[in-house]
């Protein structure tokens, strides 16, 4: 514990200095010993037959090897308009991806400085489930591991909206005032006391008896203001204090609207319900959006640079130019599965490859056969996916918005792209 407490008072020290770091390092494949042509060429063919089968209008893919990015490209459009190209630095909607990237460094700090307890029952750092028979003793690690037994999602837009279509106006305003000053998207906002609302029905809802795998993304609606309470920081700041500018992920955060950036934002889903109109620049996932786009489970936007960053974090067990951010024991921790006996692949918060996934062909595979078991991610509904693999050194990062213009476009599943397009770069490393 005091090393690591020496290591935060350096950071904060370094932090000061302006030290960070602040632009990855690029090579060709074939100066680290992967087979060029083979990469460009599966790659290029695997991602053509991905917007010709409308899985995506458009994507890039990153992979880096190491420390070292090898392979950056861009491919199609952001819309099926073929008007503006994707470019390396575009930001994307991260989706899901916000939850390992959002509370969750957030929370192994935490775990770190002792603050918080993975076997501990959550209801002592979360009062109102002091008092719920069904959820008082459930444990941070079970919650993480999504093995809790909560309920998977649910749909807060249907508090919002009356089946006739029309919103409740004493919910949603046209315009801000000390009653209305989240922001969903452009003309919408959401009452104040609408989060405190969404955290009752949270704290009310069912727990299965069964305990078994269940993703659920309920308490990633409530992990931030946790994280406020823990830590005394409001949530943004924290995470860009602690982990987004040391690693110098200067894209990777919420609201990229108000932050002035230079860079194009891929839209996402044309939305007929609620925003009634195509969603740009604003998070996709409603129960994000009803937060007013702060939140734990969606939300988050990067640039696949800073998205690798951030992965190389993790890949390298907390480590980043020297300094250790989150100790290696506890990234280790959550990066390991944790109810194997429950046929759980899942880590903390990580996704992690299935048991059996070096016996199973391409297609059957999650992620690529190759993987190390020790590999660990996540994917985001709009299109997007993560992996870091420590064991081979290898980082694979593939953005896309698959949900232009709706969410109906499943083709990305159906034809396991990302999974193809990963395991081109395991096949691709010369011996």
């Amino acid at each position: 514990m005091k090393k690591f407490l020496l290591s935060v008072f350096l950071i904060n020290s370094l932090m000061q200095l302006g030290f960070a770091q602040r632009e990855l390092i690029h090579a060709k494949p074939a100066t680290l010993g992967f087979d060029e042509e083979f990469i460009n060429q599966k790659v290029d063919s695997i991602m053509q037959m991905g917007i010709a089968s409308l899985a995506f209008p458009g994507a890039q893919v990153l992979v880096a090897k190491n420390d070292t990015v090898i392979f950056h490209k861009a491919y199609g459009y952001h819309t099926y308009e073929n008007i503006q190209p994707v470019a390396l630095n575009d930001l994307y909607d991260l989706a899901s991806v916000t939850k390992i990237a959002g509370p969750l460094p957030a929370i192994m700090k935490l775990v770190d400085e002792g603050k918080l307890d993975l076997d501990k029952p959550f209801s002592d750092y979360l009062k109102p489930w002091r008092n719920r028979k069904d959820k008082k003793d459930l444990t941070l690690r079970e919650i993480l591991a999504h093995q809790a037994g909560l309920v998977p999602y649910i749909v807060f837009l249907n508090e919002v909206i009356r089946k006739n279509g029309k919103v409740k106006k004493r919910f949603v305003h046209d315009s801000p005032n000390k009653r209305f000053q989240a922001q969903v998207y452009d003309g919408i906002y959401i009452n104040n006391r609408f989060e405190r609302k969404m955290n009752r029905i949270i704290n009310r809802s069912e727990v299965s008896e069964e305990k078994e795998y269940l993703y659920s993304g309920l308490t990633f609606l409530i992990f931030p203001s946790l994280i406020e309470q823990l830590t005394g920081t409001d949530y943004q700041i924290y995470l860009e204090e602690n982990f987004y500018k040391p690693i110098g992920a200067n894209t990777l955060g919420y609201l990229p609207e108000r932050k002035g950036y230079v860079n194009n934002i891929v839209p996402t889903e044309v939305d007929s319900a609620f925003r009634k109109t195509l969603v740009k620049g604003w998070v996709h996932d409603e129960n994000a959006a009803l937060k007013g786009g702060v939140s734990g489970n969606a939300g988050l936007f990067a640039t696949s640079d800073d998205l690798t960053k951030l992965m190389l974090l993790y890949q390298n067990y907390g480590r980043v130019g020297g300094l250790q951010l989150i100790s290696a024991e506890t990234v280790k921790e959550f990066t390991e599965v944790q109810f194997r006996e429950n046929e759980n692949r899942r880590g903390l918060g990580f996704d992690k490859p299935y048991f059996n996934n070096s016996e199973l062909p391409l297609a059957e595979a999650y992620p690529s056969p190759l993987a190390s078991p020790e590999s660990f991610g996540h994917s985001g509904f709009t299109g997007t996916f993560v992996w870091a693999d420590p064991i081979k050194k290898l980082t694979y990062i593939f953005l896309s918005n698959r949900v232009y213009p709706s969410r109906d476009h499943q083709n990305l599943y159906k034809l396991n792209i990302r999974t193809a397009l990963q395991d081109v770069f395991y096949r691709a490393e010369q011996e």
